[in-house]
């Protein structure tokens, strides 16, 4: 049986990269005492698929695996189980079983929401949130973008499903709340994906203003999948309520 989990990176694990990532789950499931399945072999590992990577120093509140289970003892249990092994910076927050035929967390990513603040707002221009309002507006938004066959044009509007100015909220770990973020809806697909700190530099550019380094702060809202049809999308969480 197959089962999805839903978790959340905080503090300072988010400084720690993927791979580390899965293979802290994989000592954790095991510590926990989950019935895991085991792949054939010579080298016999956890069946298990993550979700869209999250990048270094991001933190998040919407992060999702799967995992293939020989006994399945309930989502309480689950998460209970789950939740002791888990250290400070990532909590267990929702569980899933999936029904049979469902795709797995990797293949079923077709966008993700995030917040972006800057960790010093009293550097940006003054009007940067009356420029980003013009600058979303627009109809097509032709940028270059590199890509694992070299460098394209693309029209980056095609790949931001929403922006929006919003006051800033407060994060588990986070020190101080900002006054106001960068709420985006993004294309998250293997063949589009577009990282919001991307879309933030593209901005900034357009109105000839440079970040300064380190000036944003990413997170992740939520991972999501398309229920829709070719003529209207329709995202949802990858855990949601049928």
């Amino acid at each position: 049986m197959k089962v999805r989990v839903k978790f959340s990176k905080y503090g300072a694990v988010r400084f720690i990269g993927h791979l580390d990532v899965m293979r802290y789950f994989q000592k954790a499931i095991r510590r926990a005492g989950i019935d895991v399945a085991y792949s054939g072999g010579f080298s016999p590992h956890q069946i298990m698929s993550f979700a869209a990577p999250l990048s270094v120093g991001y933190t998040s509140e919407g992060e999702y695996f799967d995992i293939e289970v020989n006994n399945y003892t309930g989502k309480e249990d689950f998460l209970r189980r789950l939740q002791t092994a888990m250290v400070e910076g990532i909590d267990v927050l929702d569980v899933m079983p999936l029904l049979s035929g469902e795709g797995n967390a990797m293949a079923s990513v077709a966008a993700a929401s995030y917040l972006v603040s800057f960790r010093d707002e009293s550097v940006l221009p003054v009007f940067w949130q009356e420029e980003l309002v013009k600058f979303y507006s627009q109809p097509v938004i032709s940028v270059r973008k590199e890509t694992k066959k070299g460098e394209r044009e693309i029209n980056l509007k095609e790949g931001i499903y929403e922006m929006e100015i919003r006051p800033g909220i407060p994060k588990k770990g986070q020190e101080q709340v900002p006054e106001k973020e960068i709420y985006l809806l993004l294309n998250a697909s293997s063949g589009g994906n577009i990282k919001p700190s991307f879309v933030v530099d593209v901005f900034f550019k357009t109105i000839s203003y440079e970040l300064p380094s380190f000036a944003l702060q990413v997170h992740r809202l939520d991972t999501m999948q398309d229920m829709g049809s070719k003529e209207k999308r329709k995202l949802v969480p990858l855990i949601w309520e049928k």
